[in-house]
């Protein structure tokens, strides 16, 4: 039977002990408690589906959070103190929806690259400089949101992401962009607005003529 351990808000500094011994939880929210650290007990939750830890102060991460293999539904990071994610989180490849934004993230985490269930991966507002051509591996995401970084362009890597659905580009300095985002099958919708430094592909008239939604 699914449980549900809801610890939203309470401003908890710290995860009480005796939540790592509820070991039939399958969700588990501890966002908006203040929290600095995370315990590695958190691997003993291994029926965990859903983890949510946004809005905390966690500077950083343990490498157990990688061995909650079944993982699946939902991973919430958002507005933490990130700058980086431990490698073992490449592990959880079966999560399906993961959000990192709100973040001082300047380098692309590897580990994301590897969570190939991904359907939906948020990284806006950190300050990501580049995104890496292993993007490509993530052939069953549909969202991409990237707002709010500071990207000049993407690699010609994400023309391999033939499930996407949704490009959000917004508030990046963009100077160009692959033509291989023109090929993509299923994109419906592409935000490049507040992009000024970025002159506008010829391209885009393509995927517009086939009924993509164009913001710019």
């Amino acid at each position: 039977m699914a449980q549900t351990v809801n610890l939203w808000n309470q401003e908890l500094g710290r995860v009480p002990l005796e939540v790592f011994e509820q070991v039939d939880t399958t969700s588990l929210i501890l966002a908006g408690n203040g929290l600095t650290e995370l315990s590695p007990e958190i691997a003993r939750l291994q029926a965990l589906r859903m983890l949510d830890l946004g809005h905390n102060r966690l500077a950083g991460l343990p490498d157990a959070l990688g061995e909650i293999t079944g993982l699946s539904d939902f991973l919430y990071l958002h507005d933490n103190l990130l700058t980086s994610l431990p490698v073992s989180l490449g592990g959880l490849t079966r999560l399906r929806y993961l959000n990192i934004g709100d973040n001082p993230l300047s380098d692309f985490p590897a580990a994301v690259t590897h969570l190939a269930a991904l359907v939906e991966l948020r990284m806006e507002n950190n300050r990501l400089t580049a995104v890496p051509e292993s993007i490509g591996r993530l052939q069953l995401l549909r969202e991409l949101h990237l707002r709010n970084n500071r990207l000049i362009t993407l690699p010609e890597a994400v023309g391999a992401l033939t499930e996407l659905r949704h490009l959000d580009l917004r508030g990046n300095p963009l100077t160009a962009l692959p033509e291989s985002i023109a090929d993509l099958p299923r994109l419906g919708k592409l935000d490049l607005r507040w992009t000024a430094s970025l002159d506008p592909p010829l391209w885009l008239e393509r995927l517009e003529a086939r009924g993509c939604l164009v913001y710019r």
